[in-house]
């Protein structure tokens, strides 16, 4: 296969007349070259590490292109990993045989689980990193892994060539272009280009092209996209100074300690690299009306802030802070950036002022008042795609066998990347042996809700993961993302290690028979009473209590009943981490079943599948409106319940669709399906009552 550029032609700028001005195609005469890869990624961020570890842990010839080797698994923005809700997307990623969470325990340097105080279902994990720890132990990781070569190269545009039949998209992707001009082939091409599409550094009012501080942006392959239809918009983020820590007076703020013992974030580890008492601590300060007063004064210096492109609402800048909360104190927590750096990173600094500004600003907060700044704080404006342009699998609609991951979908954070990654990893290394993809619903993990949010809603900001958008978060907690998605990973992907699946397994086997046994142990309140004298057991129960009943009592765990009824609960309590995911399986037991139905209800709505290839425009069979079909053609929404979360779509819509999906299966299902189909049917009208 020979690229058009290799005929004397301007990637993506001018094309052969014989085809339509999207594709690449090779010379008609010329047989196609084979493959030198089954999947290229590129980029070699925490979207990137991820997605070709995970495309190589599925057996495909696996190579990574980055801008520089020794930037593979930079941070470049804070030093930590977690917190409410991007823990959940760690422990999902490390279900799936990730790395993120290994390398995070083996890096971290401070680890803390927040929400402690709430229920273990919203527990989350969260470390400061030793930013040079973790950047070695990922590109160790990362370079020697098998069927995955990592190459430094900067990809300036796609090879495109005919679409395969019976597929939407208008062409497929068959390999990259360098910015040298040589080429690479390949069945899948994954773009994580995190913020360097048409990159842009701000200080102050000064403005340079910059994927980040001293890195050029990609600027070719942004115009290649954008040439071939996809609907491009602009976002924008920042990050803080960095401070010198012995600048800093620390005997005057408030301290917080890390855990001891640490919780790691792997399932396959019991503990972390560090001991607990060689944990660094972090230190608390706030702002005061003298930052606000510096910050007001010199607007008409910041351009960052003058622009109207959208930046995070969940980590806003100093500046956005201001102005949107005026008058009000806000949190800076000062948190190292290794165990021998001397540099402290002042998270809820992050600013665009001109430098000597931002020096200003610093020392006018209380034990940084001789702070000196190493490096000024910028923000950085950049390219993404509209994510309803991908399906689930993250595959786009436009190119076939081409993978977004990562902020090019408008998201924020190292987890959000990670999270879409591994996922496109795996289906881009799916597509290449022609399997079904891979895909993670709402009602299994945080990443299908963070998957689901993105190509059904869009998105108009950075986006960032809560629990808050979780609706079934009772079920799909940090302790039992193993049992959720690990074994679904090795036996439909192929992408976790046989130790890990066997791991799993028995930790499910386990956690089944030890529930069993304790449902079966039945005594009365008054025998409870008598056995555990030292928790408050109602005796005015006439019925006989279980030992998964008595469990859940706050002050009961599984040490306490296995002293109580040594046999046959001892063996429960030996593994601490069994002990442990008993007494959160205990808390949630009740509930546990009302959601269970309600997850089911889900799962009904999204196995009514839309056809693919369906033209809402042009379809007849169903009644509605031009405003309706346009929100529907744009999305693209593969099931009915993915349509019905469309803002716009009317739930008179969605039972018109409904009844196109009816009407289509009846005349597609062959005789011998009629009963599953009926049973489609029938959960159909469910839903029509329900709307």
């Amino acid at each position: 296969m020979i690229s058009l550029r290799s005929r004397g032609l301007r990637a993506a700028a001018t094309f052969d007349r014989r085809h339509p001005p999207w594709a690449r195609f090779s010379g008609d005469s010329a047989e196609p070259r084979a493959p030198l890869f089954d999947v290229v990624v590129v980029g070699g961020g925490h979207a990137g590490t991820e997605a070709a570890a995970a495309a190589a842990r599925c057996g495909s010839r696996t190579l990574l292109l980055t801008h520089r080797v020794d930037t593979v698994g930079q941070m470049s923005c804070n030093p930590s990993f977690g917190g409410i809700g991007k823990g959940h997307l760690m422990r999902e990623v490390d279900a799936l045989d990730g790395l993120c969470s290994r390398i995070c325990d083996q890096s971290g340097i401070h680890y803390k689980v927040l929400n402690r105080r709430k229920g273990p279902a919203v527990w989350g994990l969260r470390a400061q990193i030793d930013r040079k720890l973790y950047k070695q132990n990922m590109q160790k990781e990362i370079l020697n892994t098998p069927l995955l070569t990592v190459q430094e190269g900067a990809v300036e545009d796609l090879i495109l060539s005919d679409p395969e039949p019976e597929r939407p998209g208008k062409c497929r992707v068959s390999g990259v272009v360098l910015v040298d001009g040589s080429t690479v082939y390949a069945e899948s091409v994954i773009v994580t280009t995190g913020t360097f599409l048409r990159g842009m550094v701000v200080i102050g009012v000064e403005m340079h092209s910059a994927g980040r501080l001293g890195d050029q942006p990609s600027v070719g392959l942004a115009q290649t996209l954008e040439k071939l239809g996809f609907a491009v918009g602009r976002l924008k983020t920042g990050t803080p100074p960095r401070i010198a820590k012995e600048s800093i007076n620390f005997s005057i703020l408030n301290k917080q300690t890390p855990d001891n013992p640490p919780l790691p974030f792997s399932f396959t580890n019991k503990t972390v690299w560090i001991k607990p008492e060689d944990q660094l601590p972090c230190h608390l300060t706030h702002t005061n009306p003298q930052v606000d007063e510096i910050v007001l004064e010199n607007l008409h210096l910041n351009s960052h802030v003058k622009e109207t492109t959208r930046g995070p609402r969940y980590c806003p800048s100093i500046e956005s802070k201001v102005l949107r909360f005026p008058n009000r104190l806000h949190q800076v927590w000062l948190e190292p950036e290794g165990m021998d750096s001397d540099l402290i990173y002042p998270q809820g600094l992050s600013m665009t002022l001109p430098a000597e500004l931002q020096e200003k600003v610093i020392t006018s907060i209380r034990g940084l008042e001789k702070a000196r700044v190493i490096q000024p704080g910028y923000g950085v404006q950049y390219d993404y795609l509209d994510p309803r342009q991908i399906t689930t699998s993250l595959e786009t609609r436009l190119v076939q066998r081409l993978f977004f991951a990562g902020q090019i979908n408008g998201t924020t954070g190292y987890e959000e990347a990670a999270a879409q990654g591994v996922i496109a990893g795996i289906n881009a290394s799916l597509r290449v042996s022609c399997k079904p993809p891979f895909v993670v619903s709402r009602t299994e993990g945080y990443i299908g809700v963070l998957i689901d949010d993105l190509t059904t809603l869009g998105t108009s900001e950075p986006y960032r993961m809560f629990t808050s958008r979780v609706e079934f978060r009772l079920s799909l907690r940090p302790d039992n993302a193993d049992r959720r998605l690990t074994l679904r990973g090795y036996k439909e992907a192929g992408c976790v290690s046989q130790h890990r699946y066997e791991r799993a397994s028995w930790m499910k086997s386990s956690l089944e028979e030890a529930i069993s046994v304790l449902k079966s142990i039945e005594l009365s309140s008054s025998k409870w009473k008598n056995l555990i004298p030292e928790v408050s057991i109602s005796t005015s129960r006439s019925l006989p209590v279980s030992a998964l009943d008595v469990l859940k009592y706050e002050e009961v765990d599984m040490e306490l009943l296995a002293k109580a009824i040594p046999e046959p609960l001892k063996k429960y309590a030996v593994c601490r981490e069994l002990a442990e995911r008993l007494k959160i399986e205990a808390t949630y037991e009740s509930v546990w079943f009302h959601q269970l139905q309600e997850i089911k209800e889900v799962q009904r709505e999204e196995a009514l599948q839309l056809p693919e290839d369906l033209d809402y425009f042009t379809v007849r069979d169903v009644s509605l409106s031009h405003e309706v079909r346009e929100k529907l053609n744009f999305s693209r929404p593969q099931t009915i319940g993915a349509a019905s979360r469309i803002p716009g779509v009317t739930p008179a819509a969605i039972i018109n669709l409904l009844r196109f999906v009816k009407t289509t299966q009846q005349k597609q299902a062959p005789r011998n399906e009629l009963p599953k189909t009926d049973q489609h049917l029938c959960d159909t009208d469910k839903l029509e009552e329900r709307e």
